[in-house]
């Protein structure tokens, strides 16, 4: 009996160490530590739109908590332990100065929640030539191409890929014949050039445009004035560019005619948003909400996916050396789950996150670029986008 009653016990203690690993309750000795700095500014709090939308000034910040804890939890098992640092620079402090002096010798990976102009202000610096700085906040085209930099990789979805999701959805409707109304900001033209750019690439129309100039309140005049102001030939849908949200809002069911609004308003184009629950993203919209207190915005979303994008790597790789890192990173073999059906991975060419686009009404979930039917010789999400023959991306050192 004793050779049977040793078999057992041994067979006890194993299944105790497998419990006791699947639970997380043995770790593996940590031997790397991956320093990852999250830089970002206070933002100056813009006067309110309406008492619907409550100023945030947290955004991004709390995704990449959620996912440092998941990279740890990754890491209990392959003995390494990531390290998040936040520099929050006031509103009245300068993001170059806290750069050299709290990020500089310390911290290879660096999550930047900051606008265009101090986005590569940043990547210039000495200090930042041999780091990798990941944008999880702007979406502009031209850091894509001629503003391109080689230390530089872009998580949310740019202009362009926006407004080529759109157009997708539309050659599917067959709603070929667009209104283009642009605000007043730069911003605003820069979304309406991408529109164009859309417009042209899939065969779309604009049969009509208009600069909105009113500078009243359009929350008094927009009954009557939006009636006025659409009075234009025949059209499909009304394509609004109004990234502030200054009267966007108030153009659906006060047009002439009876039309369908898209664009920065209405059916918009977005890397997340609150209505998204397919492919296990309800689980993440859960648990950032019960972290946050409130739903996940894009930035949050963009900041997530970036420290995500450096565990991944850190895993696959096993190793912290940033040049290990980087190539992994652009190599084909590198996957990130991002709760969207397909893997997501960086274009070699200009940095940017390769990703299925979400197409969201207020309240639902109506579609997700790129649209079947719409092909591409090395992956349908390069529809998106500028593709590689049309970048100017030079990677300025």
């Amino acid at each position: 009996m004793r050779p049977i009653n040793l078999f057992f016990q041994v067979t006890v203690k194993f299944l105790f160490i497998i419990h006791l690993f699947s639970s997380g309750l043995v770790y593996a000795e940590a031997k790397q530590t991956i320093n990852i700095a999250y830089l970002t500014q206070e933002r100056k709090v813009p006067p309110p739109l309406s008492n619907l939308d409550a100023f945030i000034p947290n955004k991004g910040v709390l995704g990449s908590e959620l996912a440092v804890a998941d990279n740890n939890t990754t890491g209990q098992f392959t003995g390494q332990q990531f390290v998040l640092k936040k520099f929050i620079v006031p509103l009245d402090g300068n993001v170059v100065d806290a750069f050299n002096k709290e990020i500089d010798d310390q911290y290879p990976y660096v999550v930047v929640n900051l606008p265009a102009d101090s986005l590569n202000k940043i990547a210039d610096l000495p200090g930042a030539k041999q780091k990798l700085l990941f944008d999880a906040a702007t979406i502009d085209d031209a850091l894509r191409n001629e503003q391109c930099r080689n230390n530089v990789l872009h998580l949310l979805p740019s202009r362009a890929m926006r407004a080529d999701a759109l157009a997708q959805y539309m050659m599917k409707k067959r709603w070929n014949k667009w209104f283009l109304v642009v605000g007043a900001t730069d911003e605003d033209r820069l979304f309406a050039d991408a529109i164009r750019r859309a417009a042209k690439r899939f065969g779309m129309k604009i049969v009509e445009e208009k600069a909105w100039e009113h500078t009243y309140d359009a929350r008094r005049t927009a009954q009557s004035d939006v009636a006025v102001f659409t009075q234009v030939d025949d059209y499909d849908v009304l394509v609004v560019a109004d990234e502030q949200g200054q009267f966007g809002e108030y153009l659906e069911y006060r047009t002439w005619s009876a039309r369908p609004v898209i664009g920065t308003q209405g059916l918009v184009a977005t890397a997340w948003h609150r209505t998204h629950e397919q492919w296990g993203a309800v689980q993440i919209q859960n648990r950032f909400k019960d972290q946050a207190g409130r739903w996940m915005e894009e930035q949050d979303y963009g900041a997530y996916l970036a420290v995500r994008a450096i565990g991944e790597a850190a895993t696959r790789t096993k190793s912290n050396d940033i040049k290990l890192l980087k190539d992994y990173i652009f190599s084909d073999a590198f996957a990130l789950q991002g709760y969207k059906g397909n893997p997501l991975s960086f274009r070699s060419w200009d940095g940017q996150l390769r990703q299925p686009v979400l197409l969201a009404a207020p309240r639902s979930l109506v579609a997700v670029a790129p649209i079947d039917g719409f092909l591409h010789p090395k992956t349908e999400l390069d529809t998106l986008g500028y593709d590689q023959p049309e970048s100017t991306c030079k990677w300025s050192k």
